[in-house]
């Protein structure tokens, strides 16, 4: 095999590698901490009404 051949299937397994990962990703579930945080800052911005339950204080911290 020539150096050009090993080089692009190695370039084509590295691709390959890097698209599973970023899938698996991209499937993951954001975490309930970050959607609490995310609704907070929506709510600050009078897009939707705070989270009931397990709200955040200026802080961070859970109330």
């Amino acid at each position: 095999m020539t150096q050009r051949n090993t080089n692009s299937n190695l370039n084509d397994q590295i691709e390959e590698n890097l698209r599973k990962v970023y899938e698996a990703t991209v499937e993951e579930d954001v975490p309930d901490r970050f959607a609490q945080l995310l609704a907070q800052l929506k709510a600050q911005d009078g897009d939707v009404p705070p989270p009931s339950g397990g709200n955040l204080t200026d802080d961070g911290a859970e109330q």
